[in-house]
């Protein structure tokens, strides 16, 4: 008997070993979770501002398929005061104050317009964008 002193308190403490090890572990996973979640969320908010341009070019037709909307990924927000302006201004604040360091694009040809959104999530080196095609 004087020889299995102390057994069950190295099974208790290999217990607690390997629990904490399983917890840890559990920790990670929720949090590249709630990372992943993120990500699907701003790609939905970029979906949404994606719509709300071409909703946009929809009601002014003639200007968009005159290709008055394009408007590259460098350019500034535009501040002249048009129908066509003040869609691109709305749309790039809108962008800038929904997505981290967004921008957006738009380009059209042949009634088929391109519109790019892109990001920047956190820890992250290069942006995410998200483009969408549709028919004016």
């Amino acid at each position: 008997m004087k020889h299995e002193r102390g057994l069950s308190l190295i099974e208790v403490l290999v217990t607690l070993l390997i629990t904490s090890v399983g917890l840890l572990g559990l920790a990670a996973l929720q949090g590249r979770s709630l990372q992943f979640n993120h990500g699907a969320y701003l790609r939905s908010q970029a979906n949404i501002l994606a719509y709300d341009m071409a909703d946009r070019m929809r009601l002014n037709k003639d200007d968009a398929r005159a290709n008055l909307y394009n408007i590259s990924i460098s350019d500034g927000v535009p501040t002249a005061v048009s129908t066509v302006t003040t869609d691109q201004n709305q749309w790039l604040t809108l962008i800038a104050a929904t997505l981290p360091a967004g921008d957006g694009a738009v380009s059209c040809a042949s009634n088929i317009c391109t519109l790019t959104i892109q990001w920047r999530e956190a820890g992250r080196d290069a942006n995410d964008s998200f483009t969408y095609k549709t028919q004016i």
